[in-house]
């Protein structure tokens, strides 16, 4: 492949109304900045109710602790597919169509989204519903966890559809550059839920005790409520793009539109999960204490997601909008500025725990074994956040670009390198020592990194 200097070269569109306009002509990073920060916010609250759930559920006992973790790849799998992957097609396509000047087209293609997000959730209802108890069992899943797990997912997939309706919807938003608006109505659900989940689940102020279905009716309460705010707020005419229901009529150009780049995209979130699926079980080998070290380890990680994701989101409208309007060369600089700040900003926390792990791990046991293990974890991935932070920047500005291909084949690559890596490591455990598990890790996020930096560098951007 070669670099696109046709496409860079294309005219420019003319700009379209004020606000969407700022977007094309407004500095990049300081407009970057300026929306990701409130990304960053909502994605704490959702960081706020996992830390909340899992103090509720480690009340109820350990079978229940031991549950949550069967149900938590699935809970997170539809979370990352609506939000991040289906999530970031919706908005794409909607910044293109607004970047060209076309708001009918982004009005229709907001009504599409919505069909897809309702479509999607009935999909992880019908699945979950009907398969999640074998899904349970495979991960070995046995009577009472078995139980516990089956009755908190029936409960928590019975509302998927407000789960998809509201990370679609939200999305919608976002794509008219939006970010303050979902983020607000996202961190009032978090917080809805934090209440409503200890309430139900724990029997707090005098309501009935529903243990593990009651956390999660809290999420699927919460989650109904943002959906109905979404549709109203969308409906009503205030937000930047009126929607014509009575105008409406299905076209299968708008649908592919969106899953062009949505539907690929969702092969990331599914092998991301995946990779931690295959790695937790090959890790569980090593013993004990090296599990644990990984779960303080990870646990960092996943604080540093909203930071990624945040930079990566705000990335999408901006790239969006320029390359509908015919600004290549601005888009690329966009994807670029985004995982330069994304990079950066977790790259300086990788190096610092690193360097001195202590600082986080001392926050949660003080075991010889585990400290050790969770040490040897920073020293070898934390000097490759970096190259996570910009990968996953670049995988949404991609999306933005409707050019996400790359990325996902990137995040393949990850996900065999560890798979095929990882079991070579275990069936050469008596030679190989534990700490090249976390090298391994290190090493693949480094390649998904630069794997997706070459795939934006060189692939085809405009028409």
């Amino acid at each position: 492949m070669t670099i696109d200097a046709s496409a860079d070269a294309a005219p420019p569109r003319a700009p379209v109304a004020s606000p969407i306009a700022g977007l094309l002509t407004a500095p990049i990073l300081p407009t970057l900045l300026r929306l990701a920060i409130p990304n960053m916010i909502a994605m704490v609250g959702s960081t706020l109710v996992a830390i909340a759930e899992t103090s509720y559920i480690g009340r109820l006992g350990t079978i229940p602790l031991a549950a949550i973790a069967l149900v938590f790849p699935f809970a997170m799998l539809t979370q990352m597919m609506s939000a991040g992957a289906m999530g970031g097609g919706v908005s794409s396509a909607i910044s293109r169509a607004l970047g060209a000047g076309d708001r009918d087209r982004a009005a229709a293609l907001a009504l599409h989204a919505a069909i897809i997000g309702l479509c999607g959730g009935l999909f992880f209802t019908a699945m979950m519903l009907a398969f999640g108890r074998s899904f349970f069992t495979l991960l070995g899943g046995r009577e009472r966890v078995l139980e516990e797990a089956s009755g908190y997912s029936q409960m928590l997939f019975s509302g998927a559809v407000a789960i998809w309706l509201v990370n679609t919807l939200a999305s919608v938003i976002r794509g008219t550059g939006d970010m303050r608006l979902p983020s607000m109505i996202l961190i009032g659900a978090s917080a809805l839920q934090i209440a409503l989940g200890g309430a139900l689940g724990l029997g707090l102020f005098g309501v009935k005790q529903f243990g593990m279905p009651g956390v999660a009716a809290g999420q699927l309460i919460a989650f109904t409520c943002a959906a109905i705010f979404f549709v109203w707020y969308l409906l009503s005419g205030r937000s930047r793009l009126p929607l014509k229901v009575r105008a409406f009529h299905f076209e299968r150009a708008m649908f592919l539109d969106i899953l062009k780049v949505g539907a690929v995209a969702c092969l990331s979130p599914l092998q991301t999960v995946l990779t931690i699926l295959i790695f937790t079980k090959i890790l569980a080998t090593f013993g004990t204490e090296m599990l644990a070290g990984y779960g303080i380890g990870s646990r960092l990680e996943f604080l540093l997601i909203p930071i990624t994701f945040a930079f990566g989101i705000a990335s999408v409208p901006m790239v969006g909008m320029a390359m509908g309007a015919g600004h290549v060369k601005r888009a690329r600089r966009v994807a670029w500025t985004a995982a330069a700040a994304s990079g950066l900003t977790v790259g300086v926390i990788g190096l610092v725990v690193a360097l001195d792990p202590a600082l986080w791990v001392s926050l949660f046991t003080a075991d010889p074994g585990v400290t050790a293990a969770a040490h040897s974890y920073f020293h070898w991935a934390g000097p490759a956040f970096m190259f996570f932070g910009m990968g996953v920047s670049l995988y949404f500005s991609s999306q933005g670009a409707a050019r996400v291909g790359g990325p996902v084949l990137a995040s393949t690559a990850r996900l065999l390198i560890v798979a095929i890596g990882g079991v070579g490591l275990m069936t050469a455990q008596a030679q190989a020592p534990a700490w090249t598990l976390f090298a391994l890790v290190g090493g693949a996020m480094v390649v998904f990194g630069l794997s997706t930096a070459a795939s934006v560098a060189f692939a085809r951007w405009g028409k």
